[in-house]
């Protein structure tokens, strides 16, 4: 089961796990939006938990691994981090603090002080018997799982000594039994994976943070003014409450710190572990000296602690809790304690797992670089905002495909500064557009009312035209029609222009018979207008003329009622114009011409004295 993950619900792609992880365990890959943790290569120092401020980093739940445990049936015993004074500034005596735990159900309670002084004293024996071989001392899992996943050369020099977890589960099971279960409650969450790798007296079976114990006490409704004082089960430590200050195992053992005669380097905190161990791997030849290493400023401030209080607190609430501890100790007894547990086995071995990735290739190295502006050794220094020592660090990550470039803040913003660019010219086009478009429309809003004006115009004067006008689409539909159109039409169709005035969309197919609309048919499939055609139409002799608005769309006729007086009139003028004109053409034509102009002259005046011969409209009494 993985120690830490991401719910990338919670996510905001801040990215600032990926930043401060001090093995680049946590990648984001180039398709990918969220970063993904590289569990194998995690070494749990829990730095991710503190920087993701939405809270979308967690780690493993151990409280149900617990409670199983408690309802087991087996004895259960519950080793609590010597840093529980500083944690637990709430709960004014640790004998309460102590008693609130035996209410979850455990039989045993004891400090890990104890295996603290048991540890401490195999230290003193390892640096006193010095060979000419300076060790990193082994008591903070998370520089454990560092060393052996990432600096495996450096295996052998970790000090082959049990942590005081691992010492005091050895003490439970020598002094009360080897089926007791064993639950260590501290601040650390890489402790959950290192409890699982023992088999024998030193195994725990499940780890709970500080956090996790708030939780539960909070679930059972364990308060510190419903229990009594209960004293922590023998055997109790000395020295060892002042191991969750980085120097206390040093304390503990007795071993000089000064730093004349001293031969011991004490480092905390995650940029100064990450170069001791680098100058430790480098310079050890010339440093001499043994390392003291805790990754998260001691125990006082680890991942599994609560967000309040300060390192400076806890520290004061640390020392104050061990004097108060040791002012009326009985060293008598616990000196007899660590006589009977000298011959316990606290040795340990370690095992390279390297999680190295290949070095990628120069060229896409220069590539990326390149891609992020640092093309130039002047700028692979960097400014670390990615999370990596310099730009080429970072594009190494990226080129392993741990990191995107989106993470460079240099490029990032480089980027968007040239977008906000690119935006306000678009804006500035848009804003010119817009003008654009508001003038357009201004201009549209003109034309159509114009457009308007011009159609109720041209509406008015067709109703007033004494001829009729008929404006018909392609489906001889009734586009528009006027007033003297629908008066030549019956009486049936008249009453339906109350209805739909104009007749429009009416189906002039149903309007005029065949030989009529027929005219429209061919005009609009031929394109060729039909010009003064004369056509019988309710005993009326009308001239028609059909002409092109649309090709192939719209056709308009004008339709003239050749009975009304003032057309006749005008008809008579037109054709004797045309008889004049036609006179004239054929005169210039004489010679070859004149028989065939004669026979026309006659039949233009035959037709003048029929025009004459019509007889007048009937009236509606048919007379």
């Amino acid at each position: 089961m993985a120690l830490i993950n991401i719910d990338t619900d919670k996510c905001n792609l801040s990215y600032a796990c990926v930043r401060v992880c001090p093995v680049n365990a946590i990648k984001v890959e180039a398709h990918k939006d969220y970063p993904e943790v590289m569990h194998n290569a995690c070494i749990g120092c829990g730095h991710c938990l503190k920087v993701c401020s939405p809270g979308a980093i967690g780690y493993r739940d151990s409280k149900e691994e617990t409670r199983l445990l408690l309802s087991s049936g087996n004895k259960t015993a519950a080793i609590c981090g010597p840093s529980i004074s500083g944690e637990f500034y709430d709960i004014s005596d640790y004998r309460k603090f102590v008693e609130m735990i035996r209410a979850l159900g455990f039989d045993f309670v004891l400090e890990a002080s104890f295996g603290v002084d048991l540890v401490a004293r195999k230290y003193r024996e390892l640096f006193s018997d010095f060979r000419g071989k300076h060790y990193i001392t082994a008591n903070c899992p998370a520089i454990v799982s560092l060393i052996e996943k990432f600096h495996p050369e450096l295996t052998d020099n970790l000090a082959p000594i049990v942590s005081p977890m691992i010492a005091t589960a050895r003490v439970i099971r020598e002094k009360y039994g080897q089926d007791v279960k064993v639950v260590y409650i501290g601040p650390c969450v890489e402790t959950k994976k290192e409890g699982k790798k023992y088999r024998d007296n030193g195994r725990v079976d499940s780890v709970l943070t500080f956090i996790e114990l708030r939780e539960l006490f909070s679930e059972y409704n364990i308060t510190e003014k419903k229990v009594e004082y209960s004293d922590f089960d023998p055997p109790i430590g000395n020295k060892g409450s002042l191991y969750p200050i980085s120097t206390g195992i040093l304390e503990a053992a007795g071993i000089d710190q000064h730093l004349l005669s001293g031969n011991v380097i004490t480092s905390e905190g995650r940029n100064n572990i990450l170069e001791a161990i680098r100058q430790f791997e480098k310079n050890i030849d010339s440093i001499k000296k043994h390392f003291n290493l805790f990754y998260n400023e001691g125990c006082i401030m680890g991942p599994g602690t609560s967000r309040h209080g300060g390192k400076y607190f806890r520290h004061a609430r640390v020392v104050d809790y061990a004097k108060k501890r040791l002012s009326d100790f009985d060293l008598k007894t616990w000196e007899k304690e660590m006589d009977e547990f000298s011959t316990l086995d606290l040795s340990r071995k370690f095992k390279k797992d390297d999680q190295r990735l290949p070095w990628p290739d120069e060229d896409r190295i220069q590539e990326i670089l390149q891609v992020i502006g640092k093309e130039h050794n002047a700028d692979e220094i960097g400014c670390a905002s990615c999370g990596y020592p310099s730009c080429r660090d970072f594009a190494v990550a990226v080129a392993r495909g741990l990191a995107k470039t989106d993470m460079c803040l240099t490029f990032t913003l480089k980027n968007r500064h040239d977008y906000i660019k690119a935006m306000s010219e678009t804006n500035q086009k848009l804003a010119q557009t817009q003008e654009a478009l508001k003038k357009s429309e201004k201009n549209a809003r003109r034309d159509q009312q114009l457009a308007r004006e011009s159609f109720e115009t041209t509406r008015t004067m067709l109703e007033k035209l004494p001829s009729s006008v008929v404006l018909v689409d392609n489906d001889l539909k009734v586009i528009q029609a006027n007033k003297s159109f629908i008066n030549i039409l019956d009486e049936e169709v008249r009453m339906i222009e109350d209805v739909i005035p104009g007749l429009k969309g009416a189906d002039l197919k149903t309007l005029l018979p065949y030989n009529f609309h027929n005219l429209f048919s061919y005009v609009l499939s031929h394109d060729d207008n039909i010009v003064n055609r004369d056509v019988h139409f309710n005993d009326i002799l009308y001239n028609v003329s059909i002409f092109t608005i649309r090709k192939n769309k719209i056709v308009g006729a004008v339709i003239r009622d050749l009975y009304v007086p003032e057309v006749r009139k005008e008809e008579v003028i037109k054709r004797v114009t045309d008889v004049i004109d036609t006179n004239l053409e054929l005169v210039q034509q004489i010679g070859f011409l004149l028989g065939e102009g004669a026979s026309k002259t006659e039949a233009m005046l035959n037709s003048i004295v029929e025009s004459y011969k019509m007889p007048e409209k009937p009236g509606k009494d048919g007379k």
